[in-house]
C-alpha cells in the first residue's frame, strides 16, 4: 500500500485535532482558586526560590573553602577557588537585585 495515502488522512487529522478540542468549552478551570492574585502568587513563588538559591549560595562557598583548604600552594586551584568564590559573591548580589525588583516595583506604583 502506498504511504502517501496513509499518511496524508492521518496528518490532516492531526493537524485538525487542536481545532476540534477548542471548538468545545470545558467550563471553569478545576481547582481555581478565586482569592489567589498577583501579588500571592509571586510571594508563593519567591519563598519557594529563595531558600533554594540560599542553599545553593552556601554549597558553592562551601565547595570553594573545600577548594582552597586542597589545594596544598598549587596556584592554579587556589585561582579556581578565588573565582568560585567571586562568582559566588556575583551570584549572591545578582540574587539579591532580582529578588529585589518585585518589592521595589510594588513600592513605586501604587495600588499594585
Amino acid at each position: 500500500m502506498n504511504k502517501k495515502i496513509v499518511v496524508l488522512p492521518a496528518s490532516a487529522v492531526l493537524l485538525a485535532l487542536p481545532t476540534l478540542i477548542l471548538a468545545f468549552n470545558p467550563g471553569p478551570i478545576p481547582n481555581a482558586v478565586p482569592t489567589l492574585t498577583v501579588n500571592a502568587l509571586i510571594d508563593i513563588i519567591f519563598s519557594i526560590l529563595w531558600p533554594i538559591a540560599v542553599a545553593f549560595f552556601i554549597i558553592m562557598f562551601i565547595l570553594a573553602a573545600f577548594i582552597f583548604a586542597t589545594a596544598q600552594g598549587d596556584p592554579e586551584k587556589i585561582n579556581k577557588a578565588r573565582s568560585a568564590v567571586i562568582w559566588g559573591v556575583v551570584g549572591v548580589l545578582v540574587a539579591l537585585v532580582a529578588f529585589s525588583i518585585v518589592f521595589i516595583i510594588r513600592n513605586m506604583i501604587p495600588g499594585v
